[in-house]
């Protein structure tokens, strides 16, 4: 299964929301800039998130994103499917009726045993998914990131607040 970047970017870029205060929010721009991602990609992403009720933007000085609900109540799937949609990852075009020995449609009860197998694990993909959610994405993150690299984070947001403030 291949997901796209704009997923990854998303996850990040919405953990890295989780952390702020209620009401503050980050441009595209400042998000960009924080994972050195291109600002219009990523916008057009952030504005999939928006669509899909995970991410909110609040307009004028101090504005930019800012998470819709509680990270508790954001799931990866959820997330996985504002970007990259919810269909399913295996898409079986029946080949088994194809060729020289091919068949007729009616004589195939269910689907074959390749696509049954893909579809039970796409459902197990998403069940884990669905259970996981930003806040545990965040609290990894936090787990995992050196203490240098939060140092230069928590600076790094210090100064944008401090810009937008000024």
């Amino acid at each position: 299964m291949k997901l796209s970047e704009g997923v990854e970017w998303t996850v990040h870029c919405c953990s890295l929301l989780a952390g702020l205060p209620k009401e503050a929010a980050l441009p595209a721009k400042k998000l960009a800039e924080f994972f050195d991602v291109p600002e219009h990609y990523l916008a057009k992403h952030m504005q999939q998130m928006s669509n899909a009720g995970i991410v909110q933007t609040k307009k004028g000085p101090g504005g930019g994103y800012r998470l819709a609900k509680p990270a508790e109540a954001i799931t990866l799937l959820a997330m996985v499917e504002a970007i990259d949609g919810r269909r399913s990852s295996f898409k079986c075009t029946e080949i088994r009726r194809r060729g020289p020995t091919g068949a007729a449609p009616c004589a195939y009860k269910t689907p074959c045993g390749i696509a049954r197998a893909m579809h039970k694990a796409d459902k197990v993909w998403r069940a884990e998914l669905e259970k996981t959610t930003l806040a545990d994405i965040q609290l990894l993150g936090l787990q995992e990131t050196p203490p240098e690299q939060m140092k230069k984070a928590l600076q790094w947001l210090k100064e944008v607040f401090c810009e937008k403030n000024s």
